[in-house]
């Protein structure tokens, strides 16, 4: 009823209000959105440059839409899920599933289990048990993996072996969850493929950049997460302001991150600035100043032992 004129109201004008309502309850995140949108931008329009440009630059491009996806699975930009995925679902990584990303880290989120190799889907660690029968060749490559320029070398493909034969092995146990990701993901990258094709870029160029950009995100993964008895020490802080920082959509912040894991990129710094001493005190004063501190200890030598040095399996 239009209270105004006394007559009822058309369809239309019930329609346009819900739409409206439903749109302010939404409370979109411009921030973000913005980023996705410039993202989606630079990753278009690199399909059009030269090899030689396109692949640097869709190699930065992927990992920020990584790093997007990563926010989208913590419930951003909108408030309604299925938009955020709608919104971040190509598979830009090629071989990563965006349904299975989901599924992993809202499991790596289950803080008391971080870094532990059997429970922890994105931990970089082994059981001591498994470690113990790999072939030498195999312990050298995880051993260089474990330096931050074999991380960004191997990383990549090491994580992905792992990662697709533990799914492998889901579903030949019957987990529909995991045959769901990866038969929705399969029609998902044949699009994103298909438009690669029709672009001047060749596929192999795509592919590479692909690579590069998960090089680039290992760089993030390499110290977020060392082994600790203490959950709360578990997670770095890198108080990195550059580039790498805007990369990662500010997870150098980690513990923050994990202590507040629905707050918005955009929002982590000012959180931090204004419990820095608590968060240090919570994560055990596992601290970085940058980045390049980072490379500078870690990029030829080991940061960490492959085995996981506490945790020990069952027997």
């Amino acid at each position: 009823m239009d209270y105004a004129t006394g007559k009822p109201n058309s369809p239309f004008t019930v329609l346009g209000r819900n739409v409206r309502k439903a749109w302010q309850i939404r409370e979109v995140e411009w921030p973000t959105l913005t980023l996705i949108l410039i993202t989606y931008v630079v990753l278009i329009g690199a399909l059009f440059l030269p090899v030689w440009v396109a692949v640097p630059v869709l190699a930065v491009a992927i990992a920020q839409h990584a790093s997007l996806q990563h926010e989208a699975i913590h419930g951003h930009p909108f408030k309604a899920q299925w938009m955020n995925t709608a919104l971040m679902w190509p598979p830009l990584m090629v071989m990563v599933p965006y349904l299975r990303f989901y599924d992993t880290h809202l499991a790596h989120h289950r803080d008391a289990r971080l870094t532990d190799p059997l429970d922890d889907p994105e931990s970089n660690f082994l059981d001591q048990a498994d470690w113990d029968v790999l072939p030498r060749w195999l312990q050298t490559m995880f051993n260089a993996n474990n330096t931050l320029l074999g991380r960004m070398i191997l990383g990549p493909l090491i994580g992905h072996v792992v990662f697709i034969s533990s799914d492998i092995r889901a579903i030949m146990d019957a987990d529909r969850r995991v045959l769901w990701g990866w038969a929705v993901h399969v029609p998902a990258l044949a699009l994103v493929l298909w438009g690669v094709w029709l672009s001047p870029l060749p596929i192999w160029a795509f592919l590479l950049a692909a690579y590069g950009g998960m090089a680039l995100l290992k760089i993030r993964t390499f110290a977020e997460h060392q082994a600790h008895v203490q959950a709360g020490g578990r997670s770095v802080i890198i108080e990195d302001r550059g580039p790498l920082a805007l990369l990662f959509l500010n997870n150098n912040l980690h513990i923050v991150h994990h202590m507040h894991p629905n707050l918005p990129w955009y929002a982590l710094p000012a959180k931090f600035r204004a419990g820095r001493d608590l968060y240090l005190r919570r994560n055990g004063n596992y601290h970085f100043r940058s980045y390049a501190e980072i490379f500078a200890r870690y990029a030829l030598r080991r940061k960490d032992p492959v085995a996981h040095p506490l945790w020990k399996r069952a027997e």
